[in-house]
């Protein structure tokens, strides 16, 4: 038994460091706007704008929020995964941005483990062997005439 129990032990220690991959995938906004799924799920009545990226004319700020999002990239390239985790992230805050009466959502920054990551083109993400993940940070706000 104990022959057995040292090969799989082995095994384990050198199997761990793959399942804890953490690889930074830098995702474009128009990217994940782009995306044919997101033609179907971002319906236009709320605009996105990243820190750094010019906005309109802001009328009135309502409040910010996080969305923390993740998705099973099993069996999907990181950048696969990593757009619809963003997706996702993006989704939500639209909704909220709804019941806020808003219509934009400006200053997004990255926020992975409450970090911020300020880019005005790209959005960072994790991707792991199982798992991608995302957070957003933004502030709601009615843009516009």
């Amino acid at each position: 038994m104990k022959t057995f129990a040292a090969p799989l032990l082995a095994l384990a220690l050198i199997a761990a460091p793959a399942l804890a991959r953490d690889t930074v995938v830098k995702v474009p906004l128009a990217d994940v706007l782009a995306m044919p799924e997101a033609q179907g799920k971002l319906d236009g009545s709320v605009q996105f704008f990243l820190a750094g990226q010019h906005t309109p004319a802001i009328k009135k700020k309502m409040g910010s929020d996080v969305s923390n999002q993740k998705t099973n990239a099993f069996n999907k390239t990181d950048e696969q995964a990593c757009r619809w985790t963003i997706l996702s992230a993006l989704i939500s805050f639209q909704n909220s941005a709804k019941q806020r009466g808003a219509n934009a959502v400006v200053n997004l920054v990255s926020y992975y483990k409450k970090q911020e990551t300020r880019d005005s083109e790209t959005i960072e993400c994790h991707s792991g062997a199982l798992i991608a993940g995302a957070a957003l940070k933004g502030e709601y706000a009615k843009i516009g005439k």
